[in-house]
């Protein structure tokens, strides 16, 4: 998070002695300081030494960096930092907000003062996977077939579990995991029709425990077609931005299965929930144990998915190539979409932004195959991604803050990590 401050023109006088000083008769931004008052504040001033000194004081606990802004020249812009070395431990770095010149280094700057706190953050992170579904797949079965023991009541009876019910759980590797077993969910005019507020809370508290999981397991039956509800419930992961597998529980019902068998019923799936295309598909039966490990080891593999970022140039790399196979349409006014350059925002869901000329000029139809390529050269499976689009004007050489460089890179990265930044001048 970055947040801009207000101008810090002195520290130690008060607010009236400081109105009284420049003649301000109004409040609003520069406009009430007098333009000779405005450029006698050219280069260090006084002003700025008291900050310094007040940060030093106070804050010394902080990660401070020193940018001083104005330096068009790049040139030029180390002589017009050279008297702000006075200031002893803060190393100016010359920048110009209007060029965008030293931008990616500023940016590249305060992410390394972030790093730390992200990597300290991880450490005692551990993901939470949701099994969720219909009334009656065998979600519970699945949770006790994982942990070993009967955590959850498992009735032939639909609709026996109530609540989400949270498991500690330590996979064959040691990686701990949070298994949250959740209620059926039904639609929600037979959940209306029934008259159970019972039911109607447990199916609220099975979305939220979709909500605040990693990764779902999304469990539909062998036997049983998938119907419009499983489809309702995979759009709900994909909008939450969750990783998610598909679990085909009570496989041993499939009679004559052959070789083929998992095949045709992947063919099946795919195209009843187009919307979990990416998801990986496990085939098991919860009652026997069969293959219930493979749900655990499948959703680890989601969830490092999910985490992982892609470098600035590796990224670039695949979007030109993904260009040069097939160009932006033209408009019917013979105008093109330009992509200036691509960078991942985000993890959990991997989130990439896409800096063009114009947003508009980029056609749904050109997102998703954008996307496509993204995870034909990337991968990504098991988890959606997010592909963002903004208007940039078309960046210089000399732009610190753009480009295939870092200094994109840095700028998003501040997005997600969850810190505050205090700019102040």
């Amino acid at each position: 998070m970055v947040v801009d401050t207000g101008g810090v023109i002195t520290v130690s006088k008060s607010k009236n002695e400081v109105m009284e000083e420049l003649a301000i008769t109004t409040t609003i931004g520069m406009e009430g300081i007098p333009l000779a008052s405005r450029e006698e504040q050219a280069g260090l001033t006084a002003a700025d030494v008291e900050i310094a000194d007040w940060l030093r004081k106070h804050y010394s606990h902080k990660f401070v960096i020193l940018a001083v802004n104005k330096c068009e020249s790049p040139k030029k812009g180390i002589m017009q930092v050279s008297d702000f070395w006075t200031l002893g431990s803060f190393s100016p770095l010359p920048i110009s907000a209007l060029s965008g010149t030293g931008t990616g280094e500023l940016l590249d700057l305060v992410c390394s003062g972030l790093e730390d706190l992200h990597e300290e953050q991880d450490e005692d992170y551990v993901p939470a996977i949701s099994i969720v579904g219909r009334p009656n797949v065998g979600k519970s079965s699945i949770l006790n077939a994982l942990v070993g023991e009967d955590r959850t009541i498992v009735s032939p009876i639909s609709g026996t579990t109530r609540d989400a019910i949270d498991t500690e759980f330590t996979g064959p590797d040691g990686q701990k995991f949070r298994l949250i077993d959740t209620a059926g969910i039904r639609k929600r005019a037979a959940v209306a029709s029934s008259g159970s507020t019972t039911e109607a809370l447990s199916v609220n508290r099975a979305f939220r425990a979709i909500r605040r999981s990693d990764v779902v397991a999304l469990v539909i039956e062998a036997m049983a077609c998938i119907t419009e509800q499983d489809f309702k419930i995979a759009e709900r992961i994909e909008k939450e931005g969750k990783g998610c597998l598909i679990v085909v529980n009570k496989w041993d019902t499939i009679p004559n299965k052959n070789q083929q068998s998992a095949v045709y019923y992947e063919q099946d799936v795919r195209e009843k929930l187009r919307i979990l295309q990416w998801a990986p598909i496990v085939y098991a039966t919860a009652i026997s144990g069969h293959s219930v490990d493979r749900v655990i080891v499948a959703a680890s593999e989601v969830e490092k998915e999910r985490s992982r970022r892609l470098s600035t140039a590796t990224l670039n790399q695949v979007v030109q190539e993904a260009l040069a196979f097939k160009s932006p349409p033209r408009t019917r006014g013979g105008k093109r979409g330009r992509i200036y350059y691509c960078t991942q925002a985000a993890i959990r869901p991997p989130t990439f932004v896409f800096f063009v000329n114009d947003a508009n000029l980029f056609p749904e139809t050109y997102r998703r195959y954008m996307e496509k390529q993204l995870r034909k050269d990337a991968g990504f499976p098991g988890t959606p991604i997010r592909l963002l689009w903004r208007n940039r004007r078309k960046m210089g050489k000399m732009d610190g803050g753009g480009g295939k460089g870092s200094g994109g890179r840095a700028q998003l990265s501040l997005k997600s990590r969850g810190r505050k930044l205090a700019l102040t001048s």
